[in-house]
């Protein structure tokens, strides 16, 4: 069930209405009606995979008791290994299966042996990758001794499977969410009403600005070995666009919709576009899995104690693994492996924490030399989002290369006028902003004020968006 669907519409209220209406007298019987809400919105993507995420929930509820209850050292390790070799086998048999096997036969015909591949149909069960990384960070807490084991199915259930971030995140922590579903909810206006601005935005990012870019970015990648240089970086400035109204669209409306059951979920987004440097932009993009990253690998790695070389490995190992959990294809890898090289200088001057403030803060314009940062790093993000979109390293590397030609400065025909201009309204919206949570956080100003900016923001997607029922990105991931 996708948010954007006339489905999600009638879902939502009916489960809203149940949960603080008939079930408002005891949190268990809320946290029951959201595991079977949960269990049927993921039901109606492909109910058969709906097993695969019962195991997945059984599995990890069953170890972190058993490492909790484990005697020695040696038997909890024991349950924590068996945890993390079927999550990540699991993983790996439907993410990475043909990319393996074909990679394998690309080998062997580079040495002149030909052999016939027999591959399976897999399809890739959505949000895979984010609830098998909510189960490996809480049996990895139990283990450390962080939090104790949930004795409750029906809460660790929820905690895994809660609708609104089940198929495209952001990933929880157990620390953060199961406080939350083990206590009683009351419901509260003002949270709820902010969710509903956070909704907005939402479906403005996904459907007037993403799924606008979508159509133009498909047309210029099929076609960039005859199109002008200038249309080109057109193309990847789009897409940088896309994917950000795309994810963080999704993030806003997974906020919202959780804020409005009085339960918040972990910050995804911060306005990464007005970034000054690379190492900034990966602490506002996507932040749940960057910190994830951060906390169960980068840190076991050894994080910053060591060395220089020490930290260089472990930077490029983050970005490489990040890379290769978005996807089985080199073009991850080397979009991975081009951030940690944007990371370098940073990391070796020791300057990869000096912008930790929102940009020109407390002020409404920024500097010349903010703009200068910004837009540097928002033009060597977009050459990485080529790597990410292509379908092959070959496509991405002539494109880039048909990007830096004589005509370079060339006017993009047609130029894409219309879609430039709601990306502009939404940055606007987004600067003035930017020290909020959301881009629609505007409870400073005055209600009239409010109302009709909210108009304006609806009038927008009533005018502007696709209907189309368009999935989102992160579903394939």
């Amino acid at each position: 069930m996708l948010f954007n669907s006339i489905g999600f519409l009638i879902f939502l209220p009916i489960v809203f209405c149940l949960y603080w209406f008939i079930f408002n007298r005891k949190f268990q019987e809320q946290n029951r009606l959201l595991l079977l809400a949960s269990f049927y919105f993921y039901a109606c993507w492909d109910w058969r995979f709906l097993f695969l995420l019962m195991f997945s929930i059984g599995l990890d509820y069953v170890s972190g008791i058993k490492i909790e209850n484990s005697k020695t050292n040696r038997e909890a390790k024991f349950w924590l290994t068996l945890s993390i070799v079927i999550n990540l086998g699991f993983l790996g048999f439907f993410k990475y299966y043909n990319f393996f096997v074909e990679s394998f036969a690309d080998l062997l015909d580079g040495f002149g042996f030909k052999v016939n591949v027999w591959l399976l149909s897999i399809i890739l069960p959505v949000g895979i990758s984010f609830y098998t990384f909510h189960g490996l960070s809480y049996v990895i807490d139990v283990y450390k001794k962080r939090i104790k084991a949930e004795r409750s199915f029906t809460d660790y259930a929820v905690f895994v499977s809660y609708f609104p971030l089940l198929v495209a995140g952001p990933i929880e922590r157990a620390t953060h969410l199961l406080p939350q579903i083990q206590r009683e909810r009351i419901f509260n206006y003002e949270q709820a009403v902010d969710g509903m601005r956070q909704i907005l935005w939402g479906f403005f990012k996904k459907m007037v600005i993403a799924d606008n870019c979508a159509p133009l970015v498909n047309e210029i990648f099929n076609n960039y070995q005859t199109e002008s240089p200038g249309t080109l970086v057109i193309g990847a400035v789009l897409f940088a666009f896309q994917i950000y109204g795309d994810f963080s669209g999704y993030s806003d409306i997974a906020l919202g919709v959780s804020r409005l059951f009085g339960i918040e979920l972990l910050k995804n987004f911060a306005f990464p576009y007005f970034s000054r440097d690379i190492a900034e932009f990966w602490r506002r993009w996507h932040i749940s899995l960057s910190s994830w990253f951060r906390d169960y690998l980068y840190i076991p790695l050894g994080g910053s104690k060591g060395g220089l070389l020490m930290k260089v490995r472990n930077t490029f190992i983050i970005f490489l693994v990040s890379g290769f959990w978005h996807g089985a294809n080199w073009t991850f890898m080397i979009w991975g492996g081009l951030n940690a090289l944007y990371f370098m200088p940073l990391l070796i001057m020791n300057k990869n924490r000096q912008n930790m403030e929102v940009a020109a803060q407390g002020k409404f314009l920024p500097s010349f030399r903010e703009c200068v940062q910004i837009l540097i790093t928002f033009l060597i993000t977009c050459i990485a989002w080529i790597f990410f979109r292509a379908e092959s390293v070959s496509q991405a590397i002539h494109y880039i290369g048909r990007i830096f030609s004589r005509e370079l400065l060339s006017i993009p025909h047609p130029l894409p006028v219309k879609v430039l201009a709601l990306i502009g309204f939404m940055m606007i919206v987004e600067w003035l902003n930017r020290e909020k949570f959301h881009g629609l956080e505007i409870k400073r100003f005055q209600p009239w004020i409010r109302r009709i900016s909210y108009l304006i923001v609806i009038y927008i997607i009533l005018r502007y968006a696709n209907f189309g029922n368009n999935e989102f990105i992160y579903f394939q991931f």
